[in-house]
This record gives structure tokens, C-alpha cells and sequence, in this order.
């Protein structure tokens, strides 16, 4: 078994093991990177975090190197979708910009689906694939009018709340994540209306936005459904 057979092939025993250690990997940046960001963080933890950073930079780095030297189109993978997600996860450590991009290869854990084939072989990925197929159409005109829905929001909260609270209903645009917030019917605490029509108004929204949430999760259950049902149906003839 040579290099190739492990770094770029995953479907013999070697490669599988080198997705799952890099995955492996991945799992270790992403957690180091998300402890740093607690604050009041001991010497001895930081320097701690940063040795992990540089091995696994180290192994990435190294990675994508055999990646491009080993692939036959050399161009077709640094400019694919992994061969970018690979090189921006690890460029900003040499070039100590100060924009962080760990978070970034979380994007890298793709490589999973596509490793166990969940995607391109599994009844798992044909029932999605044919779920979002059916519902396409009505899925891009419930985003329209949900996008729609949205503006009309902000715009009426504007000019009920406007004058009352302008520090928090400043602009329509500061009111696009308040719009946002009531419409998916999360909410916060820290901006809501104070005057009797801001109120009236945001119940409005408020029920609308229930409507929101509802209906592309009753769209995707009925497609996914059918779509399993379909792929019963097939495995029963077959």
C-alpha cells in the first residue's frame, strides 16, 4: 500500500483511519479554540493551547501538501471547495494576519459524509435529495415572502417605535434583528416594543412568525416522508 492509497483514497482500511485521525484533529482545533476564547485563562493553559495549535497546524500542513503533490489534478483540488476550506484553515498561522479562521474548518468535517459515502450511496442522501427536490419550488417562494414578511417588519416597528426608544429602533435596518428575532419567535430581552401600537403590532408579527417556522418544517416532514416511504416502497420490489 503506498502514500496515495492513504492520504487521498478513502475507501481502503488505511485511508479510513487517516480521515478519521484527521477529523480526529479537526475536533481538537475547534475545542482549543473555543477554550481560548474564555477569558482569564491561566499562562500554563494558554501555552498549553498554542503547542496543540502548532502540532495540529503542523499535521495540516503537512496534509496538504501530500494532498497536492499526490493528486493527479493538482489545480482541480486547490481550487476546489476542500482544497480552499484546507489552505485558508492553516495560511493565517503563517501569515499572522489577526483574523482568526480555526472555526472555519469545522467545514472540514464534510469530508465524513463524503468518507462513509452518507451522501452519494446511503438511502439517507437519495431520501434528502428527493425531499428537496419535490419541495424546491414552494421552498424558494416561502423564503421570498418570508424575506418580504421581514422588511414589512422592520419598517412598522420603525415608525411605532422610532420616537419612543430611538437608541434601539434607530434605523430600519437596527430593526432587521429585532424583525429577525420575533418572526422566528426566539425573542430577547433587551429590545421590545414600549408604545401600544409596537406592541399590537409585534403580537401580529409574533403569530405571523409562528406561521414561519411551521410551515417550511410541515414542507420538509411531508417531502421526507414520502421520500422514505418511496425508498420502502423500492427496496419491497426490488
Amino acid at each position: 500500500m503506498n502514500l496515495k492509497d492513504i492520504i487521498i483514497k478513502n475507501d481502503t482500511v488505511a485511508g479510513r483511519r487517516f480521515d478519521y485521525f484527521i477529523q480526529f484533529l479537526i475536533i481538537v482545533s475547534l475545542v482549543t479554540f473555543s477554550i481560548e476564547t474564555i477569558p482569564d485563562l491561566k499562562v500554563s493553559t494558554i501555552a498549553l493551547l498554542n503547542k496543540i495549535e502548532f502540532i495540529v497546524v503542523m499535521i495540516f500542513s503537512t496534509e496538504y501538501l501530500l494532498r497536492v503533490i499526490l493528486t493527479p489534478n493538482k489545480l482541480g483540488y486547490i481550487f476546489s471547495f476542500y482544497g480552499i476550506i484546507d489552505i485558508i484553515a492553516i495560511v493565517p498561522f503563517y501569515l499572522n494576519t489577526g483574523f482568526d479562521l480555526r472555526s472555519i474548518r469545522i467545514f472540514r468535517l464534510l469530508r465524513v459524509f463524503r468518507s462513509v459515502k452518507l451522501f452519494r450511496n446511503g438511502k439517507a442522501g437519495e431520501t434528502f435529495r428527493r425531499a428537496f427536490k419535490e419541495i424546491k419550488g414552494e421552498l424558494i417562494m416561502f423564503f421570498a415572502v418570508a424575506l418580504f414578511t421581514l422588511y414589512v417588519a422592520s419598517v412598522g416597528i420603525y415608525f411605532f417605535e422610532n420616537e419612543a426608544q430611538p437608541e434601539k429602533f434607530g434605523s430600519i435596518f437596527h430593526c432587521l434583528w429585532w424583525a429577525v428575532a420575533t418572526l422566528t419567535t426566539v425573542g430577547y430581552g433587551d429590545v421590545f416594543p414600549i408604545t401600544l401600537g409596537g406592541k399590537i403590532f409585534t403580537s401580529f408579527i409574533v403569530f405571523i412568525g409562528l406561521g414561519i417556522v411551521a410551515v417550511p418544517t410541515g414542507l420538509i416532514s411531508s417531502a421526507m416522508t414520502k421520500g422514505m416511504h418511496d425508498n420502502n416502497s423500492n427496496s419491497e420490489v426490488q
